[in-house]
């Protein structure tokens, strides 16, 4: 199964056994997502994908915004969390993955709880006024795993978006150590800028944890 890079892989399965059982499903769509190869990297973790649910919960959220479905790990993991009502809308620009988490979002019986749009997320979070409408809320919670130079622009369109309680998670904050690196790519220097943004934006309160490959959590704590 995945795994996280920052764990030696002994304590990741020690982790993995005393976190929430693994369902056969969720087994089978790790597995064919590996299957892919390469492209697997982009799959969340199992303990990022507990860790999201467990936030659906704790959150009570009912309206949840995803940017970058991949195979859709991390959007079921949410979905099944939902109270009954409860909405995800999920950004993506890839209709192969995605067409793999739509067969395992009918399977698991929560496709009629998520919303996929394909196409650039600048574009569609144009329509978040009318989504937040039909949600009859602002955002609860939002799941952003997507193309790192974008995040910027996601986050300050969903931040102001936020619930009271709302929270913005944001994966890949470590890029593999790339964060670190004398000499990082494009991607891990984007990455470092927006942790620091994060960290000295005044509106809102951030901490990073050492979950998976990096998460951000952030809440708004002043308009």
């Amino acid at each position: 199964m995945n795994h996280n890079p920052h764990l030696d892989p002994e304590i990741y399965d020690y982790l993995l056994r005393h976190n929430p059982p693994v369902d056969d499903l969720t087994a089978e769509l790790v597995a064919e997502t590996e299957a892919m190869g390469d492209p697997a990297r982009m799959q969340v973790g199992l303990d990022q994908a507990a860790f999201l649910g467990f936030m659906v919960g704790l959150l009570r959220a009912r309206f949840v915004v995803e940017i970058g479905t991949f195979t859709g790990l991390s959007s079921l993991a949410m979905a099944r969390a939902l109270p009954p009502g409860g909405r995800i809308v999920c950004l993506d620009v890839n209709e192969e993955f995605t067409a793999v988490a739509r067969r395992y979002w009918e399977r698991a019986g929560v496709a009629d709880r998520i919303t996929l749009r394909l196409g650039p997320a600048a574009g569609a979070l144009a329509s978040l006024d009318e989504w937040e409408e039909a949600a009859g809320r602002p955002i609860d919670l939002a799941f952003v795993d997507a193309d790192k130079e974008g995040y910027p622009d996601y986050y300050r369109v969903l931040a102001p978006r936020l619930a009271p309680q709302g929270v913005l998670i944001a994966d890949n904050l470590f890029m593999n150590g790339g964060v670190v690196d004398d000499r990082p790519d494009a991607d891990a220097a984007a990455m470092t800028g927006f942790a620091r943004s994060l960290r000295d934006d005044p509106r809102t309160e951030t901490v990073l944890v050492p979950l998976g490959d990096g998460l951000s959590l952030t809440r708004r704590i002043r308009p």
